[in-house]
Parts: C-alpha cells; structure tokens; sequence
C-alpha cells in the first residue's frame, strides 16, 4: 500500500523557519519510492494548487520562483522520505502543503500518489 505521510507544520511568525517532512512508503510495480521523484505542492485558501520543489532520484532539485533562495528541499533514501526546510517565511507561503510521489525519475508532473496534506500558517 502506497503512503505519504506528512510532518512538521504549524504556525510562525512571518522571517521564521519550518521544515516539512514526507514519509513514503510502498511499492509500485514493484518499485520503491527511492527510484521516483518526490515533492511538494501547496494550496493557498482560494487559489489553484501550485508547485514549491521537487527532487528526482538522481537528486536533482527544482525550485519555483518563489522558493528558490528560500526553501531547501531534500531527500534521504535510507528512510525514504523528502523535507522541505522553509526559511525566511511570508504571510503568502500560507497554505496547505502537499507531498506528491511521481511514478517517475525525475518529473513530479508524472501520475502519482499524494499525501493528505499539512497545514503552514505565517503569521505578521
């Protein structure tokens, strides 16, 4: 059974640090979630879900405009699992905050699993 499960956040205060974390676990097709790209997405309260930061199987980072500079995503495949460290954080990075498994190497656009989701709220 595939699984994402999120971690890590919360409320803070706007220039302030959270790190989000994903754990995924199951197979498809035999398959470990360390050969497929991992990722976040984020939903603000009215607004379209929208990409934060992937990283492939071979490490490889990409970063929305928004992000880059700021959040710092990475992956450990001994636990296979994907942070998100946030930093200098805005009222506008708040949202909901979704982790996404893509049954892909390197494209989280690819089909795949997500988590339920975990909110960050940056207060001013």
């Amino acid at each position: 059974q595939v699984q994402l499960v999120e971690s890590g956040g919360g409320s803070v205060r706007a220039g302030g640090s959270l790190t989000l974390s994903c754990a995924a676990s199951g197979k498809i097709d035999g398959i470990s979630a360390r050969s497929h790209t991992l990722g976040w997405y984020r939903q603000a309260p009215g607004k379209q879900r929208e990409f934060v930061a992937s990283i492939s199987k071979g490490f490889r980072p990409i970063y929305a405009d928004f992000a880059r500079g700021r959040f710092l995503i990475s992956r450990d495949n001994a636990r296979v699992t994907v942070d998100l460290e946030m930093n200098r954080l805005k009222p506008e990075d708040t949202g909901v905050y979704y982790c996404k498994r893509a049954y892909d190497e390197d494209d989280l656009g690819a089909i795949g699993d997500w988590g339920q989701g975990i909110q960050v709220t940056v207060f001013s």
